[in-house]
Order: structure tokens, then sequence, then C-alpha cells
């Protein structure tokens, strides 16, 4: 059976689809499964390995250049990828009216996504002769399940399992050998923002047990925020500069590494002891590695969304509630503890 699988974006949403390919293989093992997503996260898909191929797309770009030709010849290409193999199932868990546009364009016997009502886009659910109707209020994770469940037509009973395998790719810019954490303190919008005063403190006490902390940034602003952090905290391996390879002062209490790419900050991520950070792709990502996670919620649903994968995690916070340094702190001490010595 060859199925495509369409959640294009964004990053955590991406994350949050795996356990179907884990549901789909445990139903029919020999399934081939494509994927298709935003160029900039193909890793993640690319990660799992029931995914056999994963086809990029640059929508976010191209709709910045309708107009340009390179990018009418980026977008036949993709066409012509997209449309080489005729898939007997495509499973669309998007739910958006660009998501079931690239499924019609598709090769496919039968195309299944969310029904009418549990869709975002209401009128996306046309474009699927397979419809799932799933409750809005399930987690998200649960909500990516059902969709390939009724396509296929299996239950979903066990726990969700991510099956995430971490590329191996060099950290040269990182060579000691010490245990550390990851903090992950910026965000897309300032509402979300947990405020620096308690990165601090959570910083200060993951040192004070002998780990290196490693802030995680992606942004120039958010570079900005995580060096003055880091140097707040005592001594700082700054490998963030533009033309640093090579590890220095491997004993410095924080570690601020050059910009990542998505691979790279999954390899980085695999190995923590435990991840901190806000409602970002990123948490997201740590708990799909298996790492023990404490998502911070300050402006959005800490419940439908909590961080979830296959280690202990905790989400705290929500929608105008943003969660207190100690309950933070407390989290952290009980993950801390399920945490596998590598």
């Amino acid at each position: 059976m060859k199925v495509l699988v369409v959640k294009m974006s964004s990053m955590g949403d991406i994350v949050h689809a795996q356990p179907l390919v884990t549901d789909i293989h445990k139903q029919f093992p020999n399934a081939k499964i494509d994927w298709v997503c935003e160029a900039a996260f193909a890793a993640i898909p690319a990660m799992h390995p029931g995914v056999a191929d994963v086809i990029p797309i640059s929508l976010r770009r191209w709709r910045r250049n309708l107009t340009d030709p390179d990018t009418r010849r980026a977008f036949r290409a993709f066409v012509e990828r997209l449309r080489r193999v005729q898939y007997d199932w495509v499973i669309d868990c998007q739910g958006l009216i660009k998501s079931a546009v690239i499924s019609r364009l598709a090769r496919a016997s039968h195309r299944a996504g969310l029904s009418w009502a549990s869709s975002r886009d209401a009128v996306a659910s046309l474009a699927y002769d397979r419809k799932a109707v799933v409750p809005k209020s399930l987690h998200v994770v649960s909500r990516n399940r059902a969709v390939a469940a009724a396509a296929l037509g299996y239950a979903v009973a066990e726990p969700a399992r991510f099956g995430l395998q971490p590329p191996a790719v060099p950290t040269a810019w990182r060579s000691s050998q010490r245990a550390y954490a990851v903090l992950i303190p910026g965000a897309s919008r300032d509402e979300k923002l947990w405020p620096e005063a308690h990165w601090l403190a959570v910083a200060k006490r993951l040192v004070g047990q002998g780990l290196q902390v490693c802030w995680l940034w992606g942004s120039a602003p958010e570079r900005e925020r995580v060096l003055r952090l880091a140097r707040a905290c005592g001594s700082v391996q700054d490998a963030s500069a533009q033309n640093v390879a090579v590890a220095t002062d491997a004993l410095a209490n924080s570690l601020v590494p050059p910009f990542l790419s998505v691979a790279q900050a999954a390899a980085l991520i695999a190995d923590a002891q435990v991840v901190v950070g806000l409602d970002t792709g990123f948490t997201h990502l740590a708990g799909a590695l298996g790492r023990p996670t404490v998502g911070i919620f300050c402006d959005f649903d800490a419940t439908q969304c909590a961080v979830t994968g296959d280690a202990p995690c905790e989400s705290l916070g929500g929608v105008g509630q943003i969660p207190a340094l100690d309950a933070v702190e407390a989290a952290v001490h009980r993950l801390l503890a399920t945490a596998q010595v590598k």
C-alpha cells in the first residue's frame, strides 16, 4: 500500500503528526509512506524510519514571488515529483484549503481528511472521499492519528509513539562530554515569552546541579536574548558568531551554539538530560525525540497542545496564564529524575 501524508506546516504541527506513521506501519508493515511538507521542516518526517520519501514544498516562499519565473518553474517541478507515484491513499491531516489542493494534485485512488465540521477550513473537506469526524477538543496528536485511522479502517487504542531517530550530524562547536540541558526561551510572538529573570533562575539551578546549559536560538533578537541570559549565568562558550567552528572553553556554564538547522538542533536536543522551552516547534520536537521536556505556555492552550512524546513531559500555563517560577522548577526537578544519563 502506498500512502501520501500531507502535513506541510508549521513545525510543531508536523511533529504532532508523526505518530500516525507508527500507527500505519503497525497495521500495514509493508506500507510505503511519503510525506509532503515545507522544505524548511523536511528533516522532521525524514527522522521517522517509516517515512520512505519526503517531498518538499516551498509555498511560503512562492506566495511572496508569484510572478517570478523561478517560482513557476519550482512549482511545476514540485507537481511533477508529486505525481510520479500513484498512491492508494492521500491522507490530509492539515484540514486547510492549501493542503486540500495538494491532495487533489496528487495521483491517488482515495483521499482522506477532516470532515466539514472538523476542519479549520471547512471547504477543504470537499476534496476528500473519506471524511473523518474528529472532535476539535482532542489533543492535536490524537486528531492526526484519528484521520489516518478513519481512512485505513483501524482503531487507535495504544499510546502515541513518535519513533523519531535523530540524524547524526557533526557538532564541532561542542567538544565537551558534560551532561547538559537545553533551554529554548525564544518564541514567534512576544505574548509567548516568559520573564528573563525566570529563565536565569532555572539556568542557575541547572548549572548548580552540574549541567551545562545550551541556549537554543533561531533569529537575531533571540540570539541577543540568549547571550544576555548566558552571560548573566556565568562563563559562556559563545559559538554563535558566524565564523566559529571549533569549541572553546568547554567548561563554561553556558553554551550558545551557532544558528542550527532543524536536523542539527534535533541532534543537540536528542542527548539533553532535560529540555525547557516555550510553546515552539523545537520544544515539541524535544518531546517527540524522547527527551524529558517542560513546555511553558504563556499565550496558548497547554492542554490540547500539550507537549507530549516518548518520555515524560509536562506543560504549564495557558492563555494569559504565565507559569510561576517555582512550578517550572519543580517540573524540571521531577523530569531530571527520569533522565537517562548517556
